[in-house]
């Protein structure tokens, strides 16, 4: 396992825990009884949904923000974003009195889009990919002078996720497996370091979907590659890592142990499942490690913990998953 000093560290995580911990709730933990007898093993779920804009994503945003000198909060921050980062950014800004746009593409779902909008940000929809509005926050850092915060490969980005990880292990110090959504990486490498900085042993399983796991992919590929964003229950979890990706590739491949792919079905029953007999509303992409969880494909020799990373899901779209409609979304993207 490399331990290369490019990348993020424990005590750029710990730090990060320092600068976030006026804006940033510590979300509780709770032991599920359902899965745990499904999985022979204590399952602890970390409710990061609770988080303040519904999402881990608040965690890297604010630590980003919070280290901008005065001059770049002046010029303001731009990013791209599936919607929760764009929304996290937004609630950051605001906060720290800074202008803020958002460059969004049309399969981002209009409840994310309204939710960046509440927090006072500017949007702006590009394209049909993350990487096709990415070419419009590029020409605002050109032509405006504008901050770029990217969603997830970007190191303060990376030690804020990073601080999850923190928490994890305080509140199940006997963890053995911890399940992480994967997208860009940012979640998922943030909380390998964070984790295995303290306890090695434990098992990192990033859990992504089958349509578009752009991350899957460029680790099978040994390198950074362009993979086509497709619609997915799992919207989060959507767009590229960047073919000029600077940390988030290499930190997932040398730091997690394992990254594996459930689909739509199964998103869908683990949204139902959480619903049922969690009382939590989560997202797709926060439903993945259940998802794999109910599909029985991960064994673990100890407590295992599962981490519902976000909560901002279309409620009429939610109502129709959790009353059992087989609910495609690839028929439904305009």
């Amino acid at each position: 396992m490399s331990t290369s000093h490019a990348f993020v560290d424990l005590g750029e995580i710990e730090r990060a825990r320092v600068a976030i911990a006026g804006t940033v709730r510590t979300t509780p933990v709770n032991l599920s009884v359902s899965l745990t007898d499904l999985a022979g093993v204590p399952v602890s779920l970390k409710l990061e949904h609770t988080q303040i804009t519904g999402s881990f994503k608040l965690r890297g945003a604010t630590n980003a923000v919070a280290c901008l000198s005065d001059d770049e909060k002046r010029r303001g921050v731009v990013g791209v974003s599936t919607g929760n980062h764009g929304r996290g950014l937004a609630y950051a800004a605001r906060a720290a009195g800074v202008r803020c746009i958002i460059c969004m593409s049309r399969l981002v779902p209009q409840a994310k889009i309204d939710g960046i909008k509440a927090q006072g940000a500017e949007v702006r929809i590009v394209g049909s990919s993350q990487d096709e509005a990415q070419g419009e926050v590029d020409r605002l850092v050109t032509e405006d002078g504008m901050i770029m915060i990217p969603p997830f490969d970007h190191r303060k980005i990376i030690a804020g996720q990073g601080t999850l990880g923190l928490e994890l292990l305080e509140q199940v110090p006997d963890v053995a497996t911890v399940l992480v959504p994967v997208s860009g990486g940012g979640l998922v490498s943030g909380v390998a370091a964070a984790i295995k900085a303290r306890r090695p042993d434990v098992r990192i399983v990033g859990v992504s979907m089958q349509r578009g796991a752009a991350m899957h992919a460029c680790l099978a590929a040994g390198k950074p590659v362009l993979v086509e964003e497709l619609a997915t229950l799992a919207d989060s979890l959507g767009g590229g890592i960047g073919l000029d990706n600077q940390l988030t590739f290499a930190m997932t491949r040398d730091l997690v142990d394992e990254v594996v792919l459930v689909s739509e079905a199964e998103i869908a029953a683990a949204i139902r499942h959480v619903y049922w007999q969690e009382r939590q509303i989560i997202e797709g992409s926060g439903a993945v490690g259940v998802a794999l969880l109910l599909a029985r494909r991960i064994e673990s020799a100890g407590p295992v913990a599962a981490i519902l990373s976000g909560g901002n899901i279309d409620m009429k779209q939610h109502h129709r998953i959790i009353s059992g409609e087989d609910v495609d979304v690839t028929k439904e993207v305009a």
